[in-house]
C-alpha cells in the first residue's frame, strides 16, 4: 500500500511538472518537455499519453520550415477542458473575465461597484457570475475555479475578506457567491500578492533567472505590499503583509481602518488630499478619492505650491520608512512600484529615499533598486492566471482517476 501511494504521488508530481512546463512555454514537443522538466523520455511519453487520454492536453502537428521531413508533434492544453473566471474588485468597479484552460481570454466585462452592505455586494457578484456563463453559453459544470482579488486583509486559509476599505471589519465570505449547481471552488487573494507573484514569474523568464526575491508596492487609494521569493527548491513563496496599516507615527493621522498613524494615513490618496488642503488629521477619511483630484494636487506641486509638495514628500517618507522595516525583516531586495500612484513618482521619490536612508540596512547595503511598473491591471490579471492555473492543474490531475502512473 505504501509503495502504491508513493508511486501515485510521483505520478501526480510528474504530471504537474509537465502541465507547468506547458503553462510557462506554450506548445512543446516531446524532447522540449523532457528538457524543461528533467524527466526521462519514457516518462514523458507515458505522462503525455495519459494526459491526452484524459482530455487534459492535445497534440498538433507543425510542418518543418523547409516543408520537408516529418512534422513536429506539439503538445498543449486542451482549451475546452475547463474554464476559469477571474473577478477583480476595485474601489469603484468589478471586472469579470472568462478564461479557457489554455489561458485564452474569451470574454470580459466590468460593472460599477454597487451600494449597500455585504449581502447586496455578494448577491451582485453571484448574479454577474451567472451572466459570465450565459454570455458564452457554457455550463456551470465546466467552470473549474473562480479566482477573486481585492484590496484589504484576506483570511489565510479561507476565501474571506476580513477587512476592506469599503466594508471595514464586516467580513465578506466569497464562498457564498456560488449558488447551487456550481461545482467550482472559490479562492480569494490580496491584489498586491498577485502582483508580486506576476513580477516574480516575469523575472524567471529573464536570462539568468532574474531576481529571486522582490517586493511589489502598490500606490493608490490603498497602500499594498506583496513579497515574492523563490526558495532553495525553486518554488515561489508569496505573501502580502498588512503594510498599509503598519504604524508610521504613534497617535498620528486617522486612517480608514480606524487606527491612527498608519502608513496609509500619510500615503494613500485621501491622505495626500488631506495634507495638501491642511485638513485636520483626525478628519474621517474619504472612502474613495478620484485620481483626477490627486492629479490636480500633483500639478500644483510641480508648479511650486509648497503645501502640495509637502503632501507628496510626507507620503514618500511614510512609504520609505515602511520599506526600511521590510528590508530589515526580509533582507535587501528590489522594490517594484505599481498602481495609479506611480504617475506621481517624481514627487514621491525624494521622500521615499529619505525614509529609506534612515535605516541601518540601507546604510550598510545601499539603496534598493526602485523600479516603476505602471500597468498594474495587467500584473493583477497575470497573477490570477499564474496562481489559479497552478491550483487547477493539480486539482484536475487528482480528479481524473484514469490517469495511470507512468510505467504502471
Amino acid at each position: 500500500m505504501l509503495a502504491k501511494s508513493s508511486t501515485e504521488l510521483v505520478r501526480q508530481q510528474n504530471s504537474a511538472l509537465v502541465l507547468a512546463a506547458l503553462r510557462r512555454r506554450g506548445r512543446l514537443a516531446h524532447t522540449e518537455i523532457s528538457d524543461a522538466t528533467g524527466l526521462a523520455s519514457a516518462t514523458i511519453s507515458a505522462i503525455t499519453a495519459d494526459l491526452e487520454r484524459a482530455r487534459i492536453i492535445e497534440k498538433s502537428e507543425q510542418q518543418a520550415a523547409a516543408g520537408r521531413g516529418r512534422p513536429r508533434v506539439l503538445f498543449s492544453q486542451r482549451r475546452t477542458c475547463g474554464y476559469l473566471v477571474v473577478v477583480i474588485i476595485s474601489s469603484d468597479s468589478i471586472q469579470y473575465s472568462l478564461v479557457d484552460y489554455a489561458g485564452t481570454l474569451l470574454d470580459r466585462f466590468a460593472e460599477p461597484r454597487g451600494q449597500g452592505g455585504t449581502d447586496a455586494f455578494v448577491a451582485s457578484i453571484s448574479a454577474a457570475l451567472e451572466r459570465v456563463v450565459a454570455r458564452s453559453s457554457i455550463d456551470r459544470d465546466s467552470v473549474l475555479l473562480v479566482s477573486v482579488s481585492s484590496k484589504g486583509l484576506v483570511h489565510p486559509g479561507k476565501p474571506v475578506l476580513v477587512w476592506s476599505p469599503v466594508f471595514g471589519l464586516q467580513p465578506v465570505d466569497f464562498t457564498e457567491v456560488l449558488g447551487r449547481g456550481w461545482p467550482a471552488r472559490v479562492i480569494l487573494n490580496n491584489e498586491t500578492l498577485l502582483v508580486a507573484g506576476a513580477l516574480l514569474e516575469r523575472e524567471a523568464k529573464k536570462e539568468g533567472g532574474g531576481e529571486r526575491a522582490l517586493a511589489a508596492l502598490s500606490l493608490g487609494h490603498s497602500i499594498g505590499l506583496g513579497i515574492a521569493r523563490r526558495n532553495a527548491a525553486g518554488v515561489a513563496e508569496i505573501s502580502a503583509p498588512n503594510f498599509g496599516h503598519m504604524l508610521h507615527i504613534p497617535n498620528g493621522g486617522l486612517c480608514r481602518c480606524g487606527a491612527r498613524g498608519c502608513i496609509e494615513a500619510y500615503a494613500g490618496f485621501y491622505a495626500i488630499l488631506r495634507m495638501a488642503f491642511e485638513v485636520p488629521m483626525d478628519t474621517i477619511p474619504a472612502k474613495f478619492v478620484p485620481i483626477a483630484e490627486i492629479d490636480k494636487i500633483a500639478a500644483q506641486a510641480r508648479q511650486g505650491n509648497r503645501m502640495a509638495q509637502f503632501a507628496f514628500r510626507q507620503a514618500g517618507v511614510a512609504l520609505g520608512n515602511g520599506l526600511s522595516r521590510l528590508l530589515s525583516l526580509h533582507g535587501h531586495m528590489p522594490v517594484f512600484i505599481t498602481g495609479p500612484g506611480t504617475r506621481h513618482q517624481d514627487l514621491l521619490q525624494a521622500g521615499i529615499e529619505e525614509g529609506l536612508s534612515q535605516t541601518q540596512v540601507v546604510r550598510l547595503e545601499g539603496m534598493p533598486a526602485l523600479s516603476v511598473v505602471p500597468d498594474e491591471p495587467s500584473l493583477v490579471f497575470e497573477g490570477h492566471l499564474n496562481l489559479a492555473f497552478s491550483i487547477i492543474d493539480k486539482d484536475i490531475i487528482l480528479s481524473r482517476p484514469h490517469i495511470r502512473a507512468a510505467g504502471e
